[in-house]
């Protein structure tokens, strides 16, 4: 069977993006910055993303390209016979699965908001009864299970269409929308009365203001930042590899689609800090900014249902595009092993629906499931373990093996796929840092942050 591929460069780097701008990047980023030093934090973790999340995400699109296949051959094809490499794939299409048994849940929220904006559900309500309905929303398990499966089936309608027909070509609808929207609300935010004291928060260095956090937290968060963003560590970024041809640089792609990433992320700031100052309110962090805050200054604010309907658009394509590119990987597995595209999304859209029941009931008829302790749910320890294990570990497994000449692909079989055709290159002299330090990094890394969840 021949391969199907991205039908334009712009296809693969849209849909690269899409699966990389996810719900925690857009509502995570503004708090950060802002927390910790706003404009210095932003050149901290940019210094990151240079030489932590680039390097790791060019050796992922360099296996998917150089081995035509998903992670559930890539390493199979490019590992020296007798080697191991391959029973990662097992570890990481694991990974797929479990995010999406959390962010299936946390999709269909987007979607009972948005919902909620058109009814009107948050008109007239005081700031008390506003912040409550998150509360209601996710204490009804019917509800909640509903939206959910809304989100798995479109993503799998969407999957089941074909790789150009289906995924690239819906994708970029959604991240033109998405590109097009945030600019939109960015604009409105920025000027409201008030807003400057948010963009001087935002934008301006306080060094004052990290250093009470703490060099190291500050450093620690920077360095989580630039790692999660880009969705490296469990071949939801090689699999797009795969699909693309070999005329432009790996690089050069990555690049694009880091500062893609960032443009999204930064520009959710803008929409999000200015507002809270322009209507008084401290940016909140995680659910709460997104689904307690945000509704009472749309609802202040003149026309601030059509603002709050565009909003909640926004996320559902942010959370969307992820959900596609992310099913897309989980499809492929079964698409490499032989099974057909309909066949193989048919069979995952019972398999994902069973498996993010835990999640969605895990707010209600679950709530007393507390695995990491009080205060916390199921979602709590699926994110965990694949943010804080997956992910770190599987990026030390594509380090390892695009380093290694004797027991992996090889440093010389990595460059010789990533810098092949046009656009920047991988610099070769980058190769002592790639082999020795960068798999430190990722180390120490992983172990804080096992160690900040033990302490805590």
């Amino acid at each position: 069977m021949q391969r199907e591929k991205f039908s334009s460069r712009l296809g693969f780097i849209l849909i690269s993006a899409g699966c990389a701008i996810g719900l925690g990047n857009v509502w995570r980023f503004p708090y950060i910055v802002g927390q910790y030093g706003g404009a210095a934090f932003i050149l901290i973790y940019l210094a990151f993303l240079v030489m932590f999340g680039l390097p790791i995400m060019t050796m992922e699109f360099s296996v998917g390209r150089g081995s035509q296949k998903s992670i559930a051959q890539s390493f199979q094809t490019l590992e020296p016979k007798g080697t191991k490499w391959h029973l990662f794939s097992y570890i990481g299409m694991a990974g797929n699965y479990l995010l999406m048994m959390f962010y299936t849940t946390v999709t269909g929220w987007m979607f009972a908001y948005f919902v909620k904006m058109i009814k009107g559900d948050f008109v007239g309500k005081s700031i008390e009864e506003v912040t409550a309905q998150f509360g209601q929303l996710t204490a009804n398990a019917p509800v909640v299970v509903g939206f959910m499966i809304l989100s798995v089936v479109l993503g799998f309608l969407i999957c089941s269409l074909g790789l150009e027909k289906g995924v690239e070509r819906v994708t970029k609808v959604m991240m033109v929308a998405l590109l097009g929207i945030i600019l939109f609300l960015a604009v409105r935010s920025i000027t409201l009365p008030g807003a400057s004291e948010g963009l001087k928060y935002y934008l301006v260095p306080d060094f004052g203001r990290m250093m009470e956090q703490g060099i190291g937290e500050v450093i620690f968060a920077a360095l989580g930042q630039a790692f999660f963003t880009l969705s490296i560590g469990m071949g939801s970024m090689a699999i797009f590899g795969s699909y693309i041809s070999k005329d432009r640089s790996l690089t050069g792609e990555t690049i694009s689609i880091a500062l893609l990433d960032t443009f999204v992320a930064f520009c959710a700031g803008l929409i999000i800090i200015p507002a809270c100052f322009a209507y008084g309110i401290e940016p909140g962090q995680g659910p709460g900014l997104i689904f307690q805050t945000l509704p009472n200054i749309f609802n202040s604010m003149p026309g601030g249902r059509v603002w709050g309907i565009l909003f909640f658009v926004f996320m559902i394509f942010a959370a969307m595009s992820t959900v596609v590119a992310v099913f897309e990987n989980i499809i492929s597995f079964a698409m490499d092993k032989g099974v057909s595209r309909k066949k193989a999304c048919l069979v995952n859209l019972f398999v994902v629906i069973i498996l993010s029941l835990p999640c969605a009931l895990g707010f209600n008829v679950l709530s007393f499931i507390e695995p990491l302790g009080a205060g916390t749910g199921i979602l709590d320890l699926e994110d965990f373990i694949i943010s804080n294990n997956i992910l770190p570990l599987g990026s030390l497994i594509y380090v390892l093996f695009c380093t290694s000449k004797k027991y992996g692909w090889g440093w010389d079989n990595f460059i010789e796929e990533a810098n092949l055709g046009k656009g920047i290159k991988f610099p070769l002299k980058a190769k002592v840092y790639v082999k020795y330090i960068l798999p430190v990094i990722v180390i120490v890394f992983w172990f804080v942050g096992i160690l900040n969840m033990i302490i805590k």
